[in-house]
């Protein structure tokens, strides 16, 4: 094991000095994170496996710093890419100083991808006046007024990507980004999960996994995000044990909130009933997707939902809450059931008829398959990706 990490460390170092050599490249990439947990670090490297893709084809290179990543060189792996990249440990001092650096070497443009990167990227700028900037917006972050500090530097963007049109109406309506400078761009669903969701039988499933019928929800568990409602969900459950015996929830997923929902549960009395599994592997998570018989997620917080797309490619229906960018995802009777934020009774009454009708759970899971694969998938997201760089000046030929 020692000799793997040393072989694996000196990998890290060769294809990153490897990397440096090479410069700033055509694009530098900021990013909170690229190898964390989360909708917003999966987003990530889906855009980073698109312009891996996109530059490839054009004999061009980028440069990408992690700003909560483990300090020094890492390596991203995604799909067939081994990717180089900085991380910085959360120290914002030496991100951004190394973000200037890269600014005097004339990159074409520079991808924030999270409103608080807007500010760096804003001073790469003043550097380099030629640069293009495109911000990311995930969700929630921009649903209350930005400090003048960060809007403002979010306003001098040139483009403004986010996934949900929600979130593409708070940034109109509550930031006062113009129109014209919005793209909705949705996220893809992992190229992975689609390819197992294919041939979901060869799937090892956890053996922690209840018995059926079961109800699915993922999530992370921080106290934080208190408003993905996986509080809910368990409140319910003695409710529907009353007309659906040997129902089980599970919640797969980390987090510092989960004593309190594992508490709620004894509280109610339904410990049996609600089941905890915690990290998994990709192939595990995708069996818990196949052997499960309805995935719910009333989030009234969620800027898009990858998790929705991933249930539904497994052909399950999906409950959630009609807030946000979920509400560009699921639609109420033709992929799932949507309810209002909050609303147990609501709520009681979505997962109680769908566990309760087979049909109608085969319908909408067959729909939101078909969905999934008409408009979700990497390849459209890469097409629309690379009209955006076209868009900011990145023709192909400009490429060597």
């Amino acid at each position: 094991m020692a000799r793997n990490f040393e072989l694996e460390k000196r990998f890290v170092t060769t294809e990153y000095k490897k990397h440096s050599m090479r410069g700033a490249g055509e694009i530098v990439g900021l990013f909170p994170d690229l190898l964390g947990v989360g909708g917003i670090q999966e987003a990530s490297r889906q855009i980073v496996c698109a312009l891996q893709n996109i530059l490839a084809r054009r004999g061009q290179c980028a440069s990408y710093l992690g700003l909560n990543d483990a300090a020094g060189p890492q390596i991203l792996r995604v799909e067939e890419h081994s990717v180089a990249f900085r991380g910085y440990k959360r120290s914002k001092f030496r991100f951004v100083a190394r973000a200037l650096l890269l600014a005097r070497q004339n990159p074409r443009l520079v991808i924030a991808t999270h409103p608080n990167l807007a500010v760096p990227a804003q001073w790469m700028k003043i550097f380099s006046p030629a640069i293009k900037t495109v911000v990311v917006c995930h969700g929630i972050e921009v649903w209350e007024r930005l400090p003048d500090r960060r809007r403002k530097a979010l306003l001098a963007a040139d483009l403004i990507l986010t996934p949900s049109t929600y979130t593409a109406d708070k940034l109109s309506n509550l930031q006062g980004v113009t129109a014209e400078k919005i793209r909705v761009l949705p996220w893809p669903i992992n190229t992975e999960m689609l390819r197992m969701s294919d041939s979901p039988s060869k799937l090892p499933l956890p053996a922690e996994f209840p018995g059926s019928p079961v109800i699915l929800t993922i999530g992370r568990w921080a106290a934080s995000e208190g408003y993905k409602g996986a509080d809910e969900l368990i409140r319910v459950i003695p409710q529907l044990l009353l007309s659906i015996p040997g129902l089980h929830l599970l919640l797969v997923g980390v987090g510092d909130d989960l004593p309190r929902l594992k508490e709620i549960a004894a509280e109610l009395g339904v410990e049996e009933s609600v089941r905890f599994l915690g990290r998994l592997s990709s192939q595990q998570l995708a069996a818990c997707y196949a052997h499960a018989d309805v995935f719910a997620l009333p989030s009234t917080g969620e800027g898009f939902g990858l998790v929705f797309l991933e249930a539904m490619a497994f052909g399950l229906p999906a409950i959630g809450a009609a807030a946000g960018g979920v509400r560009d995802i699921v639609k109420d009777g033709v992929n799932g059931l949507m309810v209002p934020g909050k609303d147990s009774t609501a709520l009681t009454r979505a997962l109680e008829q769908l566990l309760r009708d087979r049909d109608l759970r085969l319908a909408l899971g067959k729909r939101g398959a078909e969905i999934v694969r008409e408009k979700y998938r990497f390849q459209a997201f890469e097409r629309e990706l690379q009209a955006i760089l076209i868009e900011c000046g990145m023709d192909s030929t400009t490429a060597p």
